[in-house]
């Protein structure tokens, strides 16, 4: 067995019997027959996959991992069955949650600890002298999503299940997912990442749900007899939409929801009179066409055909899913809408699917020929939109000439919202010309363009954001006069991290000690974790709290020394940022700090130093070249310092290539300190700040996003805090000069000398030369000159607090303690009582 098997097999056995106790409380809901049984145990089903339905003789692990994939989908097929046939018959609520990124990660293991059968799994594995956590190793990420936008999308999942909601994920089945990064010569290089190379085991194809979405052609009108004008869309090139579903069990409570993927295919497979005059080209062209619309995840949209494709994948979504959405309607009620927005959702994840408003639209109007003032309100009732981003230049604008180019009919109705919506704007500011124009949904100028968050907010009956910062900003902000005109649309719901996944599968080990004082409940009701509190000071319970860390963190290592070839010493303090390399998240003053350290170290300035390893990972966007610089920094520092042994006892640096949701289940239960440490006013919540808090991780960060709801938990005596606030950060910029920030201090002074004498670029003389006038611009709106010396000063604080062992295992215990909060089953009961009304 290798090391990461052996690592892993004591985490997913001590995760098994950490929820026995849970398995037994846990009450199968009404929906569900309690009877319900497979029709083959996983042993049999698992032996038949392996010797008839794969044909593997050989008995790989690859093969063995399929087959019991396969097997343990089987054991979830009856209660999936039942879940939508008594949603139907009880007729439950229904949301249809649309995103363009479901980062699920691996499937195994969170299916088995769902559904108790991670022991059961192992017996059947022993008769194969096999583990199951080499099986565990053969499943890749599934290539579904980026960053923080996705995972969280996949904890919705996972909490809607467990919470029993009926909810149906929306999303596009990519092909490759983001793409693989390696690291060259310290440089990114993007990979295919054919994630579906291997198939995927825990889909189901059903080619009885497609639909056709259409793109391009024209529009012309006709009235019919009785004076009604309808619209026609016609001459399009259709696109077939084929249906993947992929199962998702809540915990232990029989409920199995459903994730609906969506494949483009051509609606024919090619033109047979081309190929018969030897014209094979032209013969597959559509085909060709038509796959690339779920070809890449997120194709770069820095060019023309990348920023169409984009539109195209939005589209697509959203035409498919509500089609589906629809039909499924029909089917159930026939064509009376009436009830249709009181018992069904359609939550838009972000801008990405607001396309959806004007589609939803063209389908009531004309394909089940409302009028269009009761297919409005049908709309205005079940539309609602998260926005998870407070970049202006996030927020995504098409050019008009693209909609009516690729998607004529639905710019027209576009141009339709807008002037009756603008109505409403006249008469509430009248004669106010100034706000028509900033209000409105087509952005005038040389090129027009369509804003895609203002549709949202225009036809959503609920708008928030993931943070309580984020909304406020949001509501006195970016979307101040929407605010001012719809004030009871705007709330807030904080994001959230499933427990299941984040605690009780990748840190077993700690989730055993903590069910050992708290008992099984917590994991599906983190709020149970303060009762924590109590042993903060409890000197056996934090010596055992203390030998977990270590343990997790010598995990951690293994895994750095195995990715980055860098030694960690798990005596030293692990300091980790992991997330999307983006200027605003400020993997760059993280590195500033790091080459402060290493220059303390040099000169010799070591008196009272707390040795450290820092680790940093994630991707940069193929065409953003400053984040991509960045990447390129890092890799250049710590190849410096890993290669100085006089560094070396008291720094250590690595940057983890390709970081995704299965290294972080490692990397978050390892970590120490983590860092949150973006400019104020810019994260819209965070994430992965939740993660490592209630894996018992201090946190160093700036007043941004969740963070400021983390410090109101865990006090000010258990974060280390640093920097501008969100105001201060607006008030300096009028008047930043950052040269009399790094003159004021002497570790930035130096710190920009070394980086300008070219020291780690000696053989790539000027490669850094925009880092450093990035740094130095007045106009640097992530100001990381203004905030480096508190940084500093708090690192300082942080190292000085690691030193007192019983301090800081303490500090550890109250940050997982106060983590409740952040639990996403929190968070999507806030979702189901306020804006699904889903109860």
């Amino acid at each position: 067995m290798t090391d990461a098997s052996k690592k892993t097999s004591t985490r997913r056995s001590s995760a098994s019997t950490t929820a026995k106790t849970a398995a037994k409380k846990a009450v199968t809901p009404k929906v569900i027959k309690e009877t319900c049984e497979p029709c083959d145990s996983l042993k049999v089903a698992f032996g038949r996959q392996l010797r008839y339905d794969l044909s593997r003789d050989d008995q790989s692990e690859a093969g063995m991992f399929h087959a019991l994939a396969i097997a343990v989908k089987e054991q979830l097929l009856d209660n999936w069955r039942d879940t939508r046939k008594a949603d139907i018959q009880q007729g439950k609520k229904h949301v249809a949650y649309l995103s363009l990124e479901f980062l699920m990660g691996r499937a195994m293991g969170n299916a088995l600890l769902n559904m108790n059968l991670t022991d059961e799994s192992r017996a059947v594995l022993n008769d194969y002298a096999v583990s199951l956590e080499a099986l565990e190793q053969q499943e890749h990420d599934a290539g579904l999503g980026n960053g923080g936008l996705g995972r969280l999308a996949a904890c919705f999942l996972d909490s809607c299940a467990t919470l029993d909601l009926s909810v149906t994920g929306y999303g596009i089945r990519y092909e490759y997912g983001m793409f693989l990064q390696k690291i060259v010569d310290g440089y990114q290089v993007e990979q295919p990442d054919r994630w579906l190379r291997d198939g995927n085991p825990w889909e189901v194809r059903v080619p009885q749900h497609n639909v056709t979405v259409k793109f391009f052609g024209h529009t012309h009108s006709y009235t019919d007899a009785n004076g009604r004008c309808h619209m026609l869309w016609s001459d399009t090139q259709d696109v077939a939409a084929v249906a993947y579903d992929m199962p998702v069990p809540g915990y232990r409570n029989g409920r199995v929801n459903t994730l609906r993927l969506w494949k483009a295919e051509a609606t024919n497979e090619f033109d047979l009179a081309e190929f018969n005059q030897g014209d094979y080209t032209e013969a597959v062209a559509a085909k060709n066409l038509a796959e690339q619309i779920t070809m890449v995840l997120y194709p770069n949209d820095s060019s023309e055909n990348g920023k169409e494709l984009r539109l195209r994948q939005q589209y697509f979504l959203s035409s498919a899913s509500l089609q589906d959405l629809l039909r499924n309607w029909v089917g159930q009620h026939g064509m009376d809408f009436s009830e249709f927005a009181k018992l069904n959702a359609i939550q838009l994840n972000d801008t990405h699917p607001a396309i959806a408003v004007p589609e939803l639209m063209r389908l009531l109007v004309d394909v089940y020929e409302m009028d269009w003032d009761p297919a409005w309100d049908i709309v205005t009732h079940c539309m609602a939109y998260t926005n998870h981003t407070l970049l202006p230049e996030a927020l995504e604008r098409w050019p008009v000439r693209m909609f009516q180019y690729m998607l004529p009919r639905i710019m027209e109705i576009i141009f339709e919202i807008n002037a009756r919506y603008l109505d409403q704007v006249a008469h509430r500011w009248p004669g106010d010309t100034a706000k028509l124009r900033n209000m409105s949904i087509i952005e005038e100028g040389p090129v027009p363009h369509v804003r895609m968050a203002y549709l949202a907010i225009v036809a959503s009956y609920s708008v928030n954001g993931v943070a309580a910062l984020h909304t406020e900003l949001l509501m006195s902000g970016l979307f101040r006069d929407f605010y001012e005109l719809w004030p009871e649309k705007f709330n807030n719901r904080t994001n959230g991290v499933t427990p299941r996944r984040w605690m009780a599968y990748c840190n077993p080990k700690l989730a055993s000690l903590i069910s050992s004082k708290l008992g099984d409940a917590w994991v599906t009701d983190l709020a149970k974790l303060e009762g924590l509190k109590k042993f903060a000071d409890n000197r056996s319970f934090a010596d055992a709290w203390y030998k977990v860390k270590q343990e997790n963190k010598a995990e951690l290592a293994k895994l750095v020394a195995e990715r980055c070839h860098v030694e960690f010493d798990t005596a030293m303090m692990f300091d980790v940022q992991v997330k999307r390399i983006h200027e605003y998240k400020r993997q760059l003053l993280n590195i500033l700090h790091v080459i402060h350290l290493y220059q303390r170290i040099i000169n010799g300035d070591t008196q009272g130093m707390q040795p450290r390893c820092v680790l940093i990972g994630g991707k940069a966007a193929p065409g953003y070249a400053i984040a991509k610089l960045i990447i390129k920094l890092a890799n250049n520092v710590a190849h410096m310092i890993n290669c100085d042994p006089k560094v070396n006892p008291w720094l250590r640096f690595a940057f983890l290539p390709d970081y995704n949701v299965s290294a972080m289940e490692t990397i978050c239960p390892g970590t120490d300190l983590s860092e949150q440490i973006s400019t104020a006013g810019k994260e819209a919540s965070g994430t992965g700040n939740m993660k490592f808090m209630m894996n018992g991780a201090m946190t160093i960060g700036t007043l941004d996003g969740a963070n400021i709801e983390m410090l109101e938990q865990v006090g000010d005596d258990n974060f280390f805090l640093f920097g501008l606030n969100a105001k201060q950060v607006e008030e300096l910029r009028r008047h930043y000069r950052p040269w009399e920030y790094i003159s004021a201090s002497e570790g930035l002074s130096g710190v920009m000398s070394l980086l300008k004498s070219g020291h780690f670029n000696l053989q790539e003389p000027g490669i850094f030369d925009p880092l450093v006038m990035a740094i130095e611009s007045p106009t640097d709106p992530w100001m990381l000159a203004a905030d480096f010396e508190a940084f500093r000063i708090a690192q300082l604080d942080a190292a000085n607090a690691y030193q007192d062992r019983q301090r800081w295992t303490a500090m550890s215990i109250l940050n997982t303690a106060a983590s409740g909060r952040f639990s996403s089953d929190f968070t999507i009961a806030g979702y189901r009582d306020h804006i699904w009304n889903a109860k």
